[in-house]
């Protein structure tokens, strides 16, 4: 088993997870709209400004959830899989139940939390399985930015997040690689050779269907056997990524980032399209925000995965002071960074 080395000096989880929930708090009016509507009711969108009432959306509050239930496991096993699918189904259900939870969630998400909240109900008998939205992926950061957190472990765990609600192979395989990719950024990996890494990864997990963690949800689908479900969503991530890479290698930042990865409702294209955002603008975080709002798409997913991309890469330090203090669960979202980053 091995363990990534961490690098918490330039606060990776506090700069990731402001930058999650400020792209998810920027996207969340422009959601909906498409490219003309959203220049015509805001401006140019090197422009977009933060709602002064900065309301974030389900992702951030599924983010917050699936960090609550990391608060005690720093450095460890997560307590085991069956455990830490207890503590994240009883957080989900929190979430699902919460009066708060009035922000366009996702139908996937509501349908599997009703299930989950029945204790007796196995919780893969709970997983959507023929459902890979972006719900899977969106709020999966927090478990790039445990520290001490070894690669096996993490990739896991990853998984089983996704398929408590969203069992469909490809969620899986997409949310493992978010999680991965914060990972390598907040550990100082150049964003230049990211989505090269990346595809080196799906190849290598491509047949690795992770058992200990995610049981017999495999038997759900009507694939063959557990190789054939898991590589059936490697093999659309791995398509997506090539995507990725032609889009970064002829970048046009003027033009919508969904024409070259897709509208992000899906969760390989949210991951794409998120990345693409980051890449665009690797080094000027607020203008990746900005691009990712102003998409066809699922803007505020895509600007929240581009948010916490850009924070895991430059740190806490990169946001505007006066977009932090106003954002939603401001005070939450800097003791959870200031946690992991030590």
């Amino acid at each position: 088993m091995t363990t990534t080395p961490t690098t918490p000096t330039k606060g990776a989880a506090t700069g990731s997870l402001l930058g999650l929930a400020l792209g998810d708090a920027l996207g969340f009016p422009t959601e909906f709209n498409d490219v003309p509507q959203i220049l015509a009711k805001f401006g140019p969108w090197r422009q977009l400004e933060l709602p002064r009432q900065a309301y974030i959306t389900d992702d951030t509050q599924m983010t917050l959830a699936l960090a609550r239930a990391l608060r005690d496991a720093d450095g460890q096993l997560l307590g085991g899989p069956e455990e830490f699918a207890r503590r994240v189904r009883q957080e989900y259900v929190a979430w699902n139940v919460s009066p708060d939870n009035n922000r366009a969630p996702g139908a996937t998400c509501i349908r599997a939390c009703e299930l989950l909240a029945d204790e007796a109900r196995d919780w893969r008998d709970a997983s959507q399985v023929h459902s890979k939205g972006c719900g899977a992926n969106m709020r999966v950061a927090p478990l790039g930015l445990l520290p001490g957190l070894a690669d096996d472990v993490r990739a896991g765990a990853s998984q089983l997040q996704s398929a408590l609600t969203h069992g469909h192979p490809t969620a899986l395989a997409a949310s493992d690689l978010t999680s991965y990719a914060v990972r390598l950024l907040a550990d100082g990996v150049d964003p230049v050779g990211l989505v090269g890494r990346l595809r080196s990864y799906a190849l290598e997990n491509r047949t690795t269907y992770r058992e200990e963690w995610l049981g017999d949800l495999w038997t759900r689908s009507q694939d063959p056997s557990a190789e054939h479900f898991t590589a059936r969503g490697w093999d659309e991530c791995l398509a997506v990524l090539e995507r990725l890479a032609a889009a970064v290698a002829d970048a046009n930042p003027e033009l919508d980032p969904c024409l070259a990865t897709g509208q992000g409702w899906i969760a390989e294209e949210a991951l794409a399209t998120g990345l693409l955002c980051f890449l665009l603008f690797p080094d000027e975080p607020v203008t990746a925000l900005r691009r990712a709002a102003c998409t066809a798409g699922d803007s505020d997913s895509i600007a929240c995965l581009a948010g916490a991309f850009a924070g895991a890469h430059l740190g806490a330090d990169v946001w505007p002071a006066d977009w932090v203090d106003r954002v939603e669960h401001r005070d939450e979202l800097l003791a959870l960074g200031e946690r992991w980053d030590g």
